[in-house]
């Protein structure tokens, strides 16, 4: 009797989508469908566009997966496919929209969070504020937060989706936070 799809471990699965397996390949995506998404609109701040890149990430991921050597986990190297398909796409807004109109984007997307009817609450205030502060941080000191704080993954896991070292994600987290506190502090009373 076939094991069933999910109770198969990850490297097995790869093996199985190296060597042509479309059901091993599909249930890889199905394990990392949300995380991937999840991360790639913390970038992005547009479903639209986060549906685009994450089809893009594992369409990239299946072209490339006989190629990939198992040093790193499936895991890891899908999310760096994600990001830097993200870093990618925010580069090219900006080049093509200059960045008057990235700001203006991100000026959208914060203003159509202010029109919920729960804005009003000094909590979500605080959490768009936030949002906005971690928008606005470099693409290194973002990526580096994302990955670590909002994806809960370790220095060492985040350096090598960052393809850094582990001393420049804990130096890029610490210049996020510093900057992070700065701009939400006086929301806190500090």
């Amino acid at each position: 009797m076939k094991p069933l799809m999910t109770d198969v471990k990850e490297d097995v699965l790869v093996e199985q989508a190296q060597n042509g397996d479309l059901e091993a390949y599909s249930e890889l995506v199905k394990r990392y469908r949300e995380r991937i998404y999840r991360t790639i609109y913390r970038y992005t701040r547009n479903h639209n566009d986060t549906d685009d890149l994450a089809q893009e990430t594992f369409l990239q991921a299946f072209r490339a997966i006989k190629r990939f050597r198992q040093k790193s986990g499936f895991y890891t190297w899908i999310f760096r496919i994600a990001v830097n398909r993200s870093l990618n796409f925010l580069k090219k807004a900006r080049l093509e929209k200059g960045k008057a109109g990235y700001e203006e984007k991100m000026e959208n997307v914060a203003a159509a969070r202010a029109h919920s009817p729960e804005s009003v609450s000094a909590a979500k205030e605080l959490g768009e504020r936030l949002s906005e502060a971690v928008d606005s941080l470099p693409l290194a000191f973002r990526s580096s937060f994302i990955l670590v704080v909002f994806q809960g993954m370790t220095h060492g896991q985040a350096a090598r989706i960052l393809r850094c070292s582990e001393n420049t994600v804990s130096w890029r987290l610490h210049k996020a936070r510093k900057i992070l506190q700065a701009k939400v502090g006086p929301y806190l009373g500090r």
